[in-house]
């Protein structure tokens, strides 16, 4: 896939609607300095290129009782081809995993994982975890707090 690279005015568009994706047009073409119809158009254009793929909610998650998220290091007892897809196609399956992603270090995927409470995430951990194809060790790190949560990418 090729870099697409916005101008100036795409720029001002995908920061504001990652900051609040339900923006108004009329709210966003004014942020812009365009008429509703220009930024409508840019935004479907946006949204054809793929380099807006969707919109979403962010929604509390301790609100939702989600208290615990927990970073996970895995390590699989063979890195082939066959093993990587059966572990990624497993992790697809399992609705505590927010996120999976292939490292290169010491572990081969971090895993980032939601709970309620530490007895939680022993049943995530006994139930899903350490029955994912492939699974060779596990480790766990408990999130305390987090000091900067993802707001979106940079649009330089």
């Amino acid at each position: 896939m090729k870099s697409e690279n916005p101008d100036k005015t795409d720029k001002i568009i995908l920061s504001a609607l990652q900051r609040r994706g339900n923006m108004p047009l009329s709210e966003l073409a004014e942020l812009a300095g365009l008429s509703a119809s220009s930024c409508h158009r840019r935004v479907k254009l946006l949204e054809e290129r793929g380099i807006i793929t969707g919109y979403t909610a962010a929604l509390d998650r301790k609100l939702l009782g989600l208290a615990n998220e927990f970073f996970v290091e895995v390590s699989l007892i063979a890195q082939s081809e066959d093993m990587l897809e059966k572990f990624e196609k497993a992790v697809q399956r399992v609705p505590e995993i927010l996120e999976c992603h292939l490292m290169s270090g010491q572990f081969d995927y971090l895993l980032r994982v939601i709970a309620k409470d530490a007895e939680d995430y022993e049943r995530i951990h006994r139930t899903r975890l350490a029955r994912l194809p492939g699974v060779q060790r596990i480790q766990s790190m408990l999130a305390l707090r987090t000091v900067k949560d993802w707001g979106g990418y940079p649009v330089l």
